[in-house]
């Protein structure tokens, strides 16, 4: 009777190590759970990289300088579908998944060591599964791959309008969805190659994620692509009972259906609501005129966020502002230009999180860590450090560097405050 006693204990302490959702708190160890984090979608690539000082070193030194800032939820990427360029853009890698349904051991063993230095610093995961844009293949990648749109836009970049109606295909494409759900089913059925633990088992893990951002993209996916949303989600519940679920979308602004957006939310299989808030790609402010702009800025942010939790509140799920971010003043990308707008947009949306307001918390976008941008190179090149703005954006707009000391004073306010609590 003592060992059985003593076996329960044992595993409910386990169970006390995973995040937990109750109402609009997270719990972690019984207790609300309130977090800073950040996107930091290519860690673990980081540890691929032959170069230990362009590798595992750089990694241990960004997660402990993360770690003494009091930022300790990361949201990453998985890994991409694919390689070469995508809508003419050089897409990251390598890839976990170089062809359909192939998949790279040594590729997973960087989320591998990721996870295993995240752990010892107890620091938490969101792990997104794929990808609604072309930056890693994601969607795209899954519909040439089963010929349903052609292999030219590899090269060819399409118009928005194109590129909606290409991307849309996804959610009615059954061979598509079938070989996205053995990514998931590969990823969350591994065992760490460094620490011996299943995925299922690792508290490190918070979330698995849908995908980076889903939409819609036309109204006519609207249906499929809620049954999409509803029945990846009850998927990843069947491998993995540990985890919390939740889908990687923007919000209203993603489905452009505010309905939608509650109703994508609404299955018992997803824990919690994510938005994004993107001031400048949402045209918030005019371009060139952030200063002019700033107080409109922070207001429709504001709104923003109060509009998704209030379509979103009879759900009584928590709500996350997973991505939020800003470019320099003047929208330079130097990394000597000052960030004083930004600061104030990341002092507002902090100010939002409260484990008692149903906002456990918020990961601003990116971390660009020690990586600068090349003077006068506008774009990634193979071969370029990592950082947080994806290949297709000017390299440094939207990165937080470890030398923004002005950023990192806010935050660090208010992680201070957390830590009290």
């Amino acid at each position: 009777m003592i060992l059985v006693v003593l076996g329960l204990a044992i595993v409910a302490q386990g169970q006390n190590r995973f995040v937990t959702v109750s109402g609009a708190q997270m719990l972690l160890g019984g207790k609300p759970y309130t977090f800073v984090g950040t996107n930091y979608w290519y860690g673990s690539l980081l540890p691929l990289e032959k170069d230990k000082n362009r590798g595992i070193k750089r990694l241990r030194h960004e997660l402990d300088f993360l770690k003494e800032h009091g930022v300790t939820n990361i949201r990453l990427m998985a890994g991409a579908e694919g390689s070469g360029p995508m809508n003419g853009v050089t897409r990251v890698g390598p890839p976990l998944q170089p062809e359909q349904g192939k998949f790279a051991e040594n590729v997973i063993h960087g989320l591998d060591v990721l996870l295993a230095e995240m752990a010892k610093r107890d620091m938490k995961a969101v792990i997104f599964l794929s990808n609604n844009w072309e930056w890693s293949g994601g969607f795209q990648q899954y519909l040439i791959w089963n010929n349903v749109i052609s292999s030219d836009l590899y090269t060819r970049k399409p118009d928005w309008d194109e590129l909606r109606d290409v991307v849309a295909k996804f959610y009615t494409c059954e061979p598509c969805i079938a070989a996205y759900r053995k990514q998931v089913e590969y990823v969350i059925s591994h065992t760490n190659s460094v620490n011996k633990r299943r995925y299922i088992d690792d508290p490190t893990i918070m979330t698995w994620e849908l995908a980076n951002e889903p939409r819609p993209m036309r109204p006519a996916s609207n249906d499929a692509y809620l049954k999409w949303i509803n029945e990846s989600a009850a998927y990843i519940k069947s491998l993995d009972h540990n985890h919390l679920v939740t889908t990687g979308s923007e919000g209203w602004i993603g489905t452009v259906d505010k309905v939608l957006f509650e109703r994508s939310h609404a299955s018992t299989d997803i824990d919690y609501i994510t938005i994004h808030i993107w001031p400048k790609n949402w045209g918030w402010f005019k371009h060139g005129e952030m200063k002019a702009g700033i107080g409109s800025l922070e207001f429709e942010s504001g709104v923003y966020f109060d509009m998704n939790w209030f379509l979103t509140r009879d759900l009584n799920k928590p709500i996350i502002a997973e991505e939020f971010g800003l470019p320099r003043d003047k929208e330079s990308a130097s990394p000597t230009a000052s960030t004083k707008y930004r600061n104030r947009f990341f002092k507002i949306m902090l100010d939002y999180v409260g484990p008692n307001k149903g906002r456990p918390g918020v990961n601003f976008w990116a971390f660009g860590g020690s990586a600068r941008p090349i003077k006068g190179q506008p774009f990634w090149k193979p071969g370029d450090e990592l950082m947080g703005d994806p290949p297709m954006e000017e390299q440094g707009l939207n990165s937080v560097f470890d030398s923004d000391k002005s950023t990192w004073a806010v935050i660090d306010r208010f992680t201070k405050k957390v830590k009290k609590r």
